[in-house]
């Protein structure tokens, strides 16, 4: 064996091994980066999931459902060429039953209160971790720019009602312990949270609803702090409760004139 043929040799022997070399690097990156589009995959499942169940249920209207569970297929769809031992399969066929419930309108969600800052903070935070998937999406082209700012504006108003929830229970709760004026001032607390989405009509509506209120307590004030009669106020518990309801109060009769 000549010396050329030996360089030859070792040259190709340090080929095959720099080749192989960079074969297993191009292996083991592909590796990782797969197992980091599966972690951010689970990651946005989980984040949406949590959107779905978590946000209160008289908040998220049909399309923003619909929203949400076509993100959840979508990621199904994106994790089912990745090998993973996650339960895509059954996420998905869950996603299709939710789809048909809401197409069907047959998704029913207990409505949540908003009691305490502690779940204000929370519904409000959800609620703003929303408002970027939305941004996201459009970003993304995956939904037009009318429904992005359609649903863009709804979150907002959304954000501003979960403080006025707040601040409407706390009333309630004022005028149970006949405390007037402190219940006067929860109210007017409600009304400037609402008010800070002056073009949307259940906003409007909402505003019209506290100074109503607010005239009323004062008028007990006026005449002795007399507290209201319990039916009154139950009454005008459930109409708050119920207040983003779209079916209902799109039929209900302005009550505050």
């Amino acid at each position: 064996m000549d010396t050329t043929t030996v360089v030859i040799f070792f040259a190709g022997i340090v080929f095959i091994s720099i080749a192989a070399i960079v074969v297993s690097q191009m292996r083991e990156r592909a590796k990782i980066e797969r197992a980091r589009r599966v972690t951010a995959l689970q990651d946005a499942y989980n984040r949406t999931h949590r959107l779905l169940t978590d946000i209160p249920g008289q908040y998220l209207t049909r399309e923003l459902k619909m929203l949400l569970v076509n993100r959840i297929e979508e990621i199904c769809r994106d994790l089912g060429g990745l090998k993973s031992d996650l339960p895509v399969a059954q996420w998905r066929s869950e996603a299709q039953t939710l789809k048909q419930q809401v197409t069907e309108n047959t998704d029913e969600r207990a409505p949540t209160k908003i009691d305490s800052p502690e779940k204000s903070a929370y519904v409000k935070e959800l609620l703003q971790s929303l408002f970027k998937m939305i941004e996201a999406l459009h970003k993304s082209g995956r939904i037009d720019t009318p429904t992005a700012k359609k649903n863009l504006k709804h979150v907002l108003f959304l954000i501003h009602k979960t403080h006025a929830d707040m601040h409407v229970f706390q009333a309630r709760d004022y005028i149970r312990q006949n405390e007037l004026r402190k219940a006067i001032h929860a109210y007017h607390l409600a009304s400037t949270e609402m008010g800070k989405s002056p073009d949307n009509p259940l906003a409007a509506k909402a505003v019209k609803s506290f100074r109503t209120r607010i005239k009323e307590l004062e008028a007990s004030l006026a005449n002795g702090g007399t507290t209201e009669p319990a039916e009154k106020q139950h009454r005008i518990d459930k109409e708050w409760d119920s207040f983003l309801h779209e079916d209902e109060w799109k039929k209900k009769a302005d009550y505050d004139d």
